[in-house]
């Protein structure tokens, strides 16, 4: 199932058989760190798991030192879940550039994950899942 919308015509694929989209709760502790600072800690991430990719954290804003980041110009869509944002981390340097994304403003397949960031395993120092006892 596709449709075209905006003057951009993307194109916006619904989940199904073919490229499953699931997302549910993560009962651990997800905490996130940069240059030994800790970025992010929760114990309300959702993980998604889509397709055939590895497991991703989604992190609540409100979880999120966001003092930490700054915004990018950089902007990507995926006809899944719709447009993304980036954010930098500039304590972590070159390295830790664009590697927080968010969808502000996802599709309805997705809309748990609206006003969650995630980050990227490669551009930041460790994100580390604590079982909860």
């Amino acid at each position: 199932m596709e449709a075209n919308v905006g003057t951009a015509a993307k194109p916006i694929k619904i989940p199904g058989p073919d490229h499953p989209i699931a997302i549910e709760r993560n009962p651990a502790r997800v905490i996130v760190r940069v240059a030994g600072r800790v970025v992010a800690d929760t114990r309300a991430a959702l993980t998604l798991r889509e397709a055939s990719y590895a497991a991703v954290q989604y992190i609540p804003r409100q979880d999120v030192d966001m003092t930490l980041l700054d915004r990018s110009s950089h902007t990507s869509y995926c006809p899944y879940k719709g447009d993304c944002s980036y954010f930098s981390i500039p304590l972590g340097g070159a390295r830790s550039t664009n590697a927080v994304w968010s969808y502000e403003t996802p599709y309805p397949a997705v809309m748990p994950i609206k006003e969650y960031l995630a980050f990227y395993p490669s551009r930041v120092d460790a994100i580390e899942e604590r079982p909860e006892a």
